[in-house]
């Protein structure tokens, strides 16, 4: 597939959300992500106010549900939502039912493998179980924890090349990546880039980066679109 830039709107503001989001389009974004943080502040009503502002735009809902996934999946259908992530860590059932809702609302599952031991073997059991994506995940509460200690932060692309050969369903890359190993995820088989902390998002206040924003985002998309 052709790369696809998402950016995660990890906010916890809608206004300063539409405004990202916009400027977001401006500049060549494929998806949106109504993020978890922007999900808690703003529940379905920022999902709706996304999908009315963007009604073609495909958006995100990074719910990382655990468990109830049939409901929370149907009700960010029902908001407009075209995709939603489960957590690989949930219970089985969980991920069928979240599963199931995506083929019944007709909107695309993202498994999220962060936390997990393998997490090699959790993107092919996500596909086993019906995820339509990957999402390789590495946590903001890991990354900076761990560099508190002293020790080397850990990325999404220390294994990323295993999890891309492991499936056969597209794999996002998602933790802490800079603009360098964004705009490179392609060539490692990922084709979904999400743009977030801390390239656009300020990864200490979750508000908007500072500087010309637009400016770089259009460098990214130009780029990642041009990968063949």
């Amino acid at each position: 597939m052709r790369p696809i830039v998402q950016i995660s709107l990890d906010l916890t503001n809608i206004d300063e959300a539409l405004e990202t989001a916009a400027l977001a389009m401006r500049a060549g974004v494929d998806w949106l992500e109504a993020g978890t943080p922007l999900i808690l502040a703003e529940g379905l009503h920022g999902v709706r106010k996304l999908r009315e502002a963007f009604p073609n735009v495909p958006i995100v809902a990074d719910l990382k549900t655990m468990d109830g996934g049939y409901l929370e999946a149907e009700m960010m259908a029902k908001a407009g939502a075209t995709h939603v992530v489960v957590m690989a860590r949930a219970h089985e059932e969980t991920i069928k039912c979240v599963v199931k809702a995506g083929r019944d609302y007709n909107i695309k599952v993202m498994g999220d493998n962060l936390g997990c031991p393998d997490m090699v073997e959790a993107a092919r059991w996500l596909e086993d179980l019906g995820c339509d994506y990957v999402v390789h995940h590495i946590g903001y509460d890991e990354r900076r924890g761990i560099a508190a200690q002293g020790k080397r932060m850990p990325s999404p692309l220390d294994q990323l090349r295993e999890v891309v050969q492991a499936v056969k369903i597209p794999v996002q890359a998602v933790g802490g990546l800079s603009l360098e190993q964004a705009i490179c995820c392609p060539e490692y088989g990922a084709p979904l880039v999400v743009l977030g902390a801390p390239l656009t998002i300020d990864a200490d206040a979750f508000k908007t980066a500072d500087g010309n924003l637009e400016e770089s985002l259009r460098l990214i998309c130009e780029k990642i679109h041009a990968y063949k």
